[in-house]
């Protein structure tokens, strides 16, 4: 099973890390930004430079799981980024073909996260109240 976390948290950490580095290299090509809300959408994101934040917590958060040293904070990090990913293809964009990556690294983030839980533990145990 160790074995199993490292190549979760390796493949993870990359994917973050690469996607989010392309916000700022543009390596990958942009397709066209299609019509509607989601383009609307989409041009709001880059429009405001709101698309730099979202790549810099990505970058964070992959090279934080990709290390190895704070992968609690880095799962923290990408479990709101991939809440933000989930939302978009499901409100704006639910075709199948850009769900399949949103799948990947829901499973690979739930995995990571239930091989972590110790130290998400005090996050979902509800405090007693003292007398």
């Amino acid at each position: 099973m160790k074995v199993a976390t490292i190549i979760a948290r390796v493949l993870l950490g990359l994917i973050f890390v690469v996607f989010g580095s392309n916000a700022f290299l543009h390596f990958f090509p942009m397709p066209p930004v299609p019509q509607g809300i989601t383009g609307e959408y989409l041009h709001a994101f880059f429009a405001s430079g709101y698309v730099y934040v979202i790549g810099a917590f990505q970058v964070i958060g992959g090279l934080l799981v990709l290390i190895g040293r704070f992968v609690p904070l880095g799962l923290t990090i990408l479990g709101a980024i991939i809440v933000n990913i989930w939302a978009f293809h499901i409100l704006m964009a639910p075709e199948l073909g850009g769900m399949i990556p949103a799948f990947v690294v829901l499973i690979l983030e739930l995995f990571l996260v239930l091989r972590y839980r110790e130290a998400f533990r005090g996050i979902v145990t509800p405090l007693t109240p003292e007398p």
